[in-house]
């Protein structure tokens, strides 16, 4: 089983500046491999779509870098320079524009495929989506720790793989959870009245946000602008939100917030 999703309560205090040593401290406790691998020619123009393909490529900031190799997951319909991907080794979501962002140089299409892989469980998997659970992880000191969080949806791409967020944490994870499930180490919530959404009358018209700026009030009293670019079908008053200021996901449910 995995550790707390990256303790990053001290390293997100702030969540100001993004830095490939930022992106390290998110999952401390997985390495990222930085060996080159095969490649293949370097993305030319006119641009493929790179959806579902592994991609690698060089993370320079400062006087570093790494190489950062991964999953495209999806690009984000209301902002097509937008990519979600899943790096190998970390357990965030990712946003890159990856054909703008100055720091991602030299990226490269991999001939690596990705193993196909159905879900043992697809009854299961259907009964988890939209619902709380309680998400248990291994800490450093060795006993379980519990993480309260909501399951969002299947990944797209890595369709073995769930959408989950987390009380403590409201950023964009991905994990197995049929194999925590079956593990002992993941339970799903009962439902409670306030987790019941709203009937609505037929044919009614519900705003989306989704393509919306937003700007967000820190505690240091700055602000933080960003973008809406998903809405959970599950959960249809939650949503993910991308700031500029940096590359993870996060998820807030703008009705409570609001």
């Amino acid at each position: 089983m995995k550790n707390t999703p990256g303790h990053r309560d001290a390293a997100d205090a702030e969540h100001a500046g993004v830095s490939a040593n930022m992106m390290k401290k998110k999952n401390p406790h997985k390495k990222h491999k930085s060996s080159l691998g095969p490649t293949t020619k370097v993305l030319s123009q006119p641009r493929r779509n790179i959806v579902g393909c592994r991609i690698q490529h060089v993370w320079k900031e400062g006087g570093g870098h790494v190489i950062w190799k991964g999953t495209v997951l999806d690009q984000v319909p209301v902002n097509p320079s937008l990519y979600l991907i899943k790096y190998d080794g970390f357990d965030c979501v990712y946003g890159l524009e990856l054909h703008k962002d100055e720091r991602v140089q030299g990226l490269e299409v991999l001939p690596d495929r990705l193993a196909k892989s159905r879900l043992t469980d697809v009854n299961l998997a259907d009964t988890m989506i939209g619902k709380a659970v309680e998400h248990m992880f291994e800490t450093e000191e060795g006993p379980k720790e519990e993480w309260r969080g909501m399951v969002l949806a299947r990944a797209p791409i890595m369709t073995t793989w769930f959408y989950i967020t987390y009380e403590k944490d409201p950023v964009l994870y991905m994990y197995q959870l049929l194999d925590d499930y079956k593990e002992g180490d993941l339970r799903i919530m009962p439902d409670s009245n306030d987790t019941v959404p709203a009937e609505r009358e037929p044919g009614e018209v519900v705003d989306s946000l989704v393509g919306k700026q937003v700007e967000y009030a820190k505690e240091d009293g700055g602000k933080r602008t960003g973008m809406v670019i998903h809405q959970v079908e599950a959960k249809p008053s939650v949503y993910f939100i991308k700031f500029d200021d940096d590359f993870l996901i996060y998820v807030y449910d703008l009705v409570k917030t609001s």
